[in-house]
């Protein structure tokens, strides 16, 4: 079954980065386009920013970019088509080894937000892995099956994190007082107590990246 992923991804070498980080107030965004090679690296942005001189300026010291070409400018947006250096980190080509479709990608941040039709979660896993070999910080802000408009949403949650959050909303560990003590729930868990409050720390990251940070800022 299909999935629909949105996911934040950051690097200092990942596409347009550099400039994201130069320019205050700057936002880019992917253009959907129809090439599906793999081993593509030229890619048509929007830009939004008032200073075109300093817009390009930045293009030209950012390491991601090996060039760039004006294809429109109306007020402040501009749409570029930017061809990327060897040493810029992209998940693209792993999107389309895995039979995927990057369907939405902007600046958020200081990074990406993304949004992937995948065929299934191994094709998600792959990305993780991949990400996790390019040191790239992948975060999973939500999952859904395309089943229908309904699906289940995970809100980024693994099903070890789900598991943690339900077993410690369940036992009362949220309540004031606490119904249960964290060693407690590790115990229950099998696991150290170090263990299962990272679980529970990244498992309440997603939930409110999902249902709070992202999700707003985004509607």
């Amino acid at each position: 079954m299909s999935i629909t992923v949105t996911i934040h991804i950051s690097h200092d070498r990942l596409a347009l980065v550099p400039t994201l980080g130069r320019l205050a107030d700057v936002t880019m965004e992917v253009i959907p386009h129809g090439n599906t090679n793999p081993g593509a690296t030229v890619f048509p942005f929007r830009i939004d920013y008032p200073d075109p001189e300093a817009l390009e300026a930045a293009l030209d010291d950012d390491p991601t970019v090996e060039a760039y070409d004006l294809i429109d400018r109306t007020g402040d947006q501009s749409i570029y088509y930017i061809e990327h250096s060897a040493e810029t980190r992209l998940i693209s080509t792993v999107v389309t080894d895995v039979n995927g479709f990057l369907l939405h990608t902007e600046t958020t941040g200081n990074g990406w937000f993304v949004r992937l039709l995948l065929p299934d979660r191994s094709a998600l896993n792959e990305i993780w892995n991949y990400a996790s070999d390019q040191d790239i910080t992948l975060d999973i802000i939500e999952i859904y099956a395309n089943e229908d408009a309904g699906g289940e949403t995970s809100y980024g949650l693994t099903e070890h994190q789900r598991t943690a959050l339900a077993l410690a909303y369940e036992r009362g560990y949220f309540e004031e007082p606490r119904d249960v003590s964290l060693d407690d729930l590790a115990s229950e868990m099998d696991l150290s107590s170090t263990a299962m409050s990272g679980r529970l720390r990244r498992g309440i990251r997603n939930l409110l990246a999902a249902t709070i940070a992202e999700h707003d800022h985004h509607e």
